[in-house]
């Protein structure tokens, strides 16, 4: 004779399955967010000289601290530093993986898993190590393309100076990510159904038609979602350049929003300033993420009433 398990038995096993990932959200997400903003919330309070340990203290600072953040012009410099960057990274990212995904999944293709693993196979490379690798390879004393340029008498670049900054930091960008996105713009075209291609041939469609009439529109939702996996990815830029930096004199401290956090919080020490920058840079990652989803959902929905 079984036993049955109780109702409330029932109703608890999958809070049961569900509480590690909870405690772990909790202890590694959520809790972290709270305590920046409350950080964010507070600020350091001098008395006298501020020689003796009673001297300073921490008080209440309301939102002073997000209006001194928002104000700040090295924080609105390395926003629009981090919009050009992003100008050049996402187009270019994107455009390389939906061409490198539509080659693979061509008819009669040769090599199609060993093209996916050399594609896919940069991203597989930490970015700080890939920062290092080019960066010694922008480097003229070192770098083979500067040796090869001086070998044939023409004039060296300065890969690293000037507006060459950012196509040298989005050039490790689109090296590290086209493959992931590959990947994702793949698979969708993969799960196209065959019957569709066959459909379009017997029309007498050509392969170049069915790629740009059938596959990108189908794929439509695949490459929304690496258009957001990107721009989240280009407003938290900070491997990169705090990589260079020690390579040249054209990344400041303060190069990208997030590098400027990391400056206030651990080489000036302000880390209630640097909490309030770091939840602003997350409300404008989210509202900007928001609202092109909602953009995207909007557009949908009308091209399906259609």
């Amino acid at each position: 004779m079984t036993r049955r398990p109780r109702p409330g038995a029932r109703r608890r096993a999958p809070w049961a399955f569900l509480a590690p990932a909870i405690v772990l959200f909790l202890l590694f997400f959520a809790l972290p967010i709270g305590y920046a903003i409350h950080l964010s919330l507070r600020t350091i309070e001098v008395r006298g000289l501020g020689l003796g340990s009673g001297a300073r203290r921490e008080v209440w600072a309301g939102l002073s601290n997000y209006t001194d953040a928002l104000s700040d012009p090295e924080l609105l410099d390395g926003a629009l530093r981090v919009g050009v960057y992003g100008l050049i990274v996402v187009p270019v990212m994107l455009g390389l993986a939906l061409l490198f995904a539509l080659l693979l999944d061509a008819d009669r293709v040769r090599g199609r898993r060993f093209g996916r693993l050399v594609i896919f196979l940069p991203y597989a490379v930490p970015g700080v190590i890939a920062a290092l690798l080019w960066g010694f390879l922008y480097l003229p004393s070192v770098s083979p393309l500067h040796h090869t340029l001086d070998a044939l008498g023409l004039p060296e670049p300065d890969l690293l100076g000037g507006g060459a900054l950012y196509a040298a930091l989005a050039n490790i960008a689109v090296w590290g990510g086209t493959g992931f996105n590959m990947i994702v713009i793949y698979t969708a075209l993969r799960a196209i159904p065959a019957d569709v291609h066959e459909a379009a041939r017997l029309d007498g469609c050509s392969q170049l038609q069915i790629a740009l009439r059938i596959k990108v529109p189908m794929v439509a939702p695949a490459l929304v979602l690496t258009f957001f996996f990107s721009i989240i990815a280009t407003l938290q830029v900070f491997s990169e350049p705090t990589t260079l930096r020690p390579l040249t004199n054209g990344i400041s401290t303060t190069w990208s929003p997030l590098m400027k956090v990391y400056r206030d919080a651990f080489d000036t020490g302000d880390v209630h300033s640097a909490a309030a920058t770091a939840v602003v840079i997350a409300v404008v990652t989210l509202a900007l993420s928001f609202g092109f989803l909602r953009a995207a959902g909007a557009r949908t929905r009308q091209e399906e009433a259609r």
